[in-house]
């Protein structure tokens, strides 16, 4: 074991509770850091490992991060208000002036994709976050991801649900638009070693699957993965807004997550610069049916992460250091 591995670090996880936070915090005990976990639920910040932290109170931050020499930044809000771009951009500011004044190290932030268009009003304000916590004293890392493959996930949820429900799919236009889904174990992967990247400035990284695919190709080939083969009729006319009520009604997601989501897949949705694969040098993402056929099993399972899943992703955190 190096000296590195062998020193005990603090590192404050925002978002522990979430789809991609649970499984980051599992796959964190086979490092040396000390993980100090963050909530809005005072109930459970009471708890041993856990701190009160609520971006929209200023004043909650300071305690939260005190002595914490990184911190992993997974805080998104979608929902249909207005303003919510803003509370996130006065969060992220919040965040990052509590972090230079508690001399933290590194942030590392995941957040969305640059579309080859215009940008939806989410995305938007992912990429905004990204900028705001990229322009302090604290070297950031931002992490740009697109779709996450993994039971829990918000995007995999949707296709998911889609596939396995219809046994016909009208496909509006922008399912043709591409992107490059990943596995979320690859995802925590790309996060955990973004802790200790040696750069001294802060930059950003995609974080891409393996293959390029249509989303409608992504949606099909789930189906089949579940023995399903529904018909997919060709329907340019529907507007993202009526897809949304269409998703809303035959899936889990909620009118408001859905057109949000929607929205962000009005374009190609691909790498636009260099992806932390090709900085890392030595990690590839996993094979899509791989991904497919481990997120299908563990939906089965009482809980995600699956300790399966767990130990997998612990190997492979202990293997990379």
């Amino acid at each position: 074991m190096t000296q590195e591995r062998a020193t005990s670090r603090r590192l404050l996880l925002t978002g522990a509770t979430g789809f991609v936070g649970r499984h980051l915090d599992a796959a964190l005990t086979a490092t040396s850091w000390d993980v100090v976990r963050a909530t809005r639920n005072p109930k459970l910040a009471s708890q041993p490992g856990w701190v009160y932290l609520d971006v929209s109170d200023p004043s909650s931050i300071d305690p939260a991060i005190a002595g914490c020499d990184a911190a992993v930044y997974l805080i998104h809000s979608i929902d249909d208000s207005k303003d919510y771009p803003a509370r996130e951009a006065r969060g992220a500011e919040a965040f990052l002036a509590a972090a230079e004044r508690a001399g933290v190290r590194r942030i590392v932030y995941l957040g969305g994709v640059a579309p080859q268009a215009k940008a939806s009003r989410h995305l938007l304000s992912r990429l905004n976050t990204g900028k705001i916590l990229r322009s302090g004293k604290v070297s950031t890392v931002e992490l740009r991801c697109g779709l996450i493959i993994g039971a829990g996930g918000s995007s995999w949820m949707m296709v998911r649900d889609l596939a396995a429900r219809l046994p016909a799919m009208l496909l509006p236009r922008w399912l043709q638009f591409s992107s490059w889904p990943v596995w979320v174990e690859d995802v925590v992967l790309a996060i955990v070693r973004a802790l200790d990247l040696p750069n001294e400035t802060s930059a950003w990284y995609d974080v891409p699957g393996r293959e390029r695919m249509t989303h409608a190709n992504f949606l099909s080939r789930i189906a089949k993965s579940m023995g399903k083969d529904p018909r997919l009729i060709g329907v340019p006319v529907i507007t993202p807004r009526l897809s949304s009520y269409w998703i809303a009604l035959v899936t889990r997601a909620d009118l408001a997550l859905a057109q949000e989501l929607v929205e962000g897949l009005q374009s190609d949705l691909d790498p636009g610069g260099e992806s932390i694969w090709e900085r890392l040098g030595d990690d590839r993402p996993t094979e899509f049916q791989i991904a497919v056929y481990q997120a299908l099993e563990d939906e089965t399972a009482s809980k995600t992460p699956t300790p399966k899943l767990v130990a997998r992703m612990r190997a492979r955190v202990e293997g990379s250091s």
